[in-house]
């Protein structure tokens, strides 16, 4: 595989007009993202809620939120995969809920591919506020996609901050863990933050965080974000020595750009200064031991 250039979305939450003011929002992105070298564009978790402000009469409302965006979430899809194909890249669409056939809604990422696939990932680990407010269900199966850019796989928000996830996705081959976020707080930006670089670290792979960002009063769901896009890597050979690649200003909207190497990932998985990724399953062997608690005083 050879390297190719990733941009991340610091995505502010906008109150659209109508579909052609969304559409066109999404088409000036799309675009920006390619003029900048881009091979795929990462929009962030939620950042679809915006739609919700196409119905006034239930945007004040998380039901009606939920309701009124999946159920726009077909001509959403057909917008991006139209995109895709048009402008050439693969488009990770910002994730939004879709009602299951027993009415229970999930939030699902969509992967959208130049040549015309299609793949999703539901959210699998629920926040207190998916559960307790939203009524969320979680997803039930990991996917990872097999594309002309490598395997990449997709954490959601709160997703990455469980190792197993990512230890999953990696064993079945992802090189790169997408991490589209909603966070209405630092806390909650550098929970995922820190989830993204351990999973990198972990894994030995990128991961790619986009979050969305600023302020929509109008909306329950979405009402403030904050975040920095980025790109981070393992920190060893070929990578920079925070693994950083790359990371915007703190809330300000706009894309961030990264260069991604699938060679390095496998470089650094074989001859890395550590062997993060080979040596995982000696944590099993230590895990069995016996576990004293001894009190000092």
């Amino acid at each position: 595989m050879v390297a190719w250039r990733v941009a991340a979305a610091q995505y502010p939450i906008d109150q659209p007009a109508d579909w052609e003011a969304y559409a066109a929002k999404l088409t000036r992105w799309v675009a920006e993202a390619t003029e900048g070298g881009a091979a795929l564009a990462v929009f962030p978790e939620y950042g679809a809620m915006e739609l919700a402000a196409l119905d006034p009469a239930t945007m004040g409302s998380l039901a009606g939120s939920l309701d009124t965006v999946s159920g726009m979430l077909e001509r959403v899809d057909a917008l991006h995969a139209e995109l895709a194909v048009q402008f050439g890249l693969h488009i990770l669409a910002a994730s939004a809920p879709r009602r299951q056939a027993d009415g229970t809604f999930r939030n699902v990422a969509r992967l959208f591919a130049p040549g015309g696939g299609v793949g999703s990932q539901d959210k699998l680990m629920m926040t207190r506020f998916e559960r307790e407010e939203w009524g969320i269900a979680p997803g039930t199966e990991l996917v990872v996609f097999d594309t002309a850019l490598g395997r990449l796989a997709i954490a959601i928000c709160y997703d990455s901050e469980f190792p197993l996830l990512a230890r999953a996705a990696v064993e079945a081959g992802a090189e790169v863990l997408l991490v589209p976020s909603c966070t209405d707080s630092l806390h909650g930006y550098w929970r995922v933050r820190i989830g993204a670089q351990a999973r990198a670290l972990e894994g030995q792979c990128y991961a790619v965080h986009a979050p969305t960002v600023g302020a929509a009063p109008w909306s329950p769901a979405v009402d403030v974000s904050h975040g920095a896009a980025a790109i981070y890597g393992p920190p060893d050979a070929g990578f920079p020595a925070d693994g950083v690649v790359a990371c915007g200003e703190l809330n300000q909207p706009g894309w961030v750009f990264g260069e991604i190497d699938p060679a390095w990932v496998a470089q650094v998985r074989c001859e890395g200064a550590v062997l993060n990724f080979r040596h995982w399953p000696e944590q099993g062997t230590i895990a069995t031991v016996p576990v004293r608690v001894e009190r000092l005083v």
